[in-house]
């Protein structure tokens, strides 16, 4: 009787965890929640819009952008769409006349690029997938398309929400709920004197979770200080070091990338215009050969000593050969960033996911200054100082405390360093030493006292 049992209890921590892993304690509301508006009938269907909203503070979709797909509940067709189109048009051979845009059971939807003609846009479309952090941009946060549908109901009863929604954004981590009626989303016009409300709408919610987006970490962060030599380095395989190319010189990943190119070009031959794309954005990272393997180390250094205040350089560094990081986020977490005087090179907001608790900050590039991140090499970083006014009660220099609680870079968790590696005051000492030098004394103290009673 004591297997099925602890049968059972396996079970159910296993449940507990796959829901734990995607709550993020910095931003425990966030999500991406997809909209389903219908806002006409059709003789044999309806014609909706869909609109994908990135309620996560600090975490962004990147290009190539998102990728939305999901499973029909009956036979539907998608008869047309603006401002996205599905990447398979499938089989569509009964129908003699009019062709369909997409005839597949399980469609897979992508946004169109920017330039398309006016025609096949929407409000809020046509940024080829990419959508901003809504701390960090809230207007770009908002991506649309619209979308025919036939072979579908024509009534609100008749209709069948479609099911098994997934978003990759741009890669996996993500896992979407099931699609839930709601009550119909209502538009003002453009005077705002009159509502008008849609005759149908349904919501999909997504949570990502990092650990089903990666084996390792993506990025790590090291240490130093103006008060220590020590610099506290990355963990060694921070990133992990199985299988992955690097390239130990500028040269050499020029020679890499161009094998990469050809081979790729072989194997799945595209238009000329195309193939600069697929190789920076579909090819495998890599990365400039390093102890710690990871796409991008934060370097957070305590640079100054005031008074009143104190002062950090924060340096984010790219290793990636075939990634720039455009629009990137850093999210820090201390006690004393709620005393932040100034940021000099970085954008900055407070994320308060706690009521009054502000220990924790969003940082992002100025727009056309850094908000993008160069691949690795000379220009592969950007760099900040941030000024903090002194709390007494939240801040000292001892034991580490000057260093951040965690660290993330676009959305996700960076590894950090031991804590009983960080770089210690010079007038304090290690414990053992501590220990160490009480013990010498003590002993001192004893031969000086034998040597006085032989005397």
């Amino acid at each position: 009787m004591e297997l099925p049992n602890a049968a059972a209890l396996v079970l159910v921590l296993a449940a507990t965890l796959s829901v734990a892993v995607a709550y993020d304690p910095l931003d425990p509301n966030g999500n991406i929640t997809m909209k389903w508006d219908v806002m006409s009938w059709t003789p044999d269907g309806y014609v909706a819009t869909v609109t994908i909203n990135n309620f996560q503070m600090y975490r962004q979709i990147m290009a190539p952008g998102w990728t939305v797909g999901w499973t029909w509940a009956k036979r539907e067709v998608i008869w047309s769409m603006v401002g996205a189109q599905a990447t398979e048009q499938g089989d569509c051979s009964k129908f003699k006349a009019n062709l369909p845009h997409s005839c597949r059971r399980t469609p897979a939807v992508v946004d169109l690029l920017p330039g398309v003609p006016y025609n096949q846009q929407i409000a809020n479309c046509c940024r080829g997938g990419v959508v901003s952090a809504y701390g960090q941009d809230p207007s770009a946060s908002v991506a649309a398309f619209q979308i025919s549908v036939g072979q579908a109901g024509t009534t609100n009863r008749t209709v069948k929400v479609p099911k098994n929604f997934t978003l990759l954004g741009p890669g996996p981590g993500y896992t979407c709920g099931p699609a839930k009626v709601v009550p119909s989303t209502v538009f003002l016009t453009a005077d705002h004197r009159r509502k008008t409300q849609a005759l149908m709408t349904w919501n999909v919610t997504c949570t990502y979770s990092q650990h089903l987006a990666s084996k390792y970490p993506t990025c790590c962060v090291s240490f130093s200080s103006f008060y220590n030599d020590t610099i506290v380095p990355c963990a060694k395989c921070a990133c992990g070091c199985d299988h992955k190319t690097c390239a130990r010189t500028d040269r050499d990943s020029k020679r890499l990338m161009s094998a990469s190119g050809k081979s790729a070009v072989a194997a799945h031959p595209v238009p000329v215009a195309a193939r600069g794309h697929v190789n920076r954005q579909s090819a495998a990272p890599l990365l400039q050969c390093t102890t710690h393997m990871c796409p991008v180390r934060v370097h957070w250094h305590v640079k100054l000593n005031y008074h009143d205040y104190w002062r950090a350089k924060v340096t984010v560094t790219n290793f990636n050969y075939r990634m720039n990081y455009t629009g990137w986020t850093l999210v820090a977490q201390h006690p004393n960033l709620d005393n932040i005087t100034e940021v000099f090179s970085f954008d900055y907001k407070p994320v308060v996911s706690y009521g009054s608790i502000n220990d924790t900050a969003l940082f992002y590039g100025m727009k056309f200054f850094n908000d993008q991140l160069m691949e690795a090499g000379p220009y592969g970083n950007v760099q900040s100082e941030v000024l903090m006014r002194k709390d007494d009660t939240t801040f000292t220099f001892r034991q580490g405390w000057a260093f951040p609680r965690k660290i993330y870079f676009n959305g996700d968790e960076c590894l950090m360093p031991p804590p009983d590696s960080y770089p210690y005051m010079p007038n304090s000492a290690p414990a053992a030493a501590s220990a160490l030098s009480l013990v010498i004394s003590s002993m001192a103290a004893v031969v000086a006292f034998l040597a006085l009673l032989m005397a």
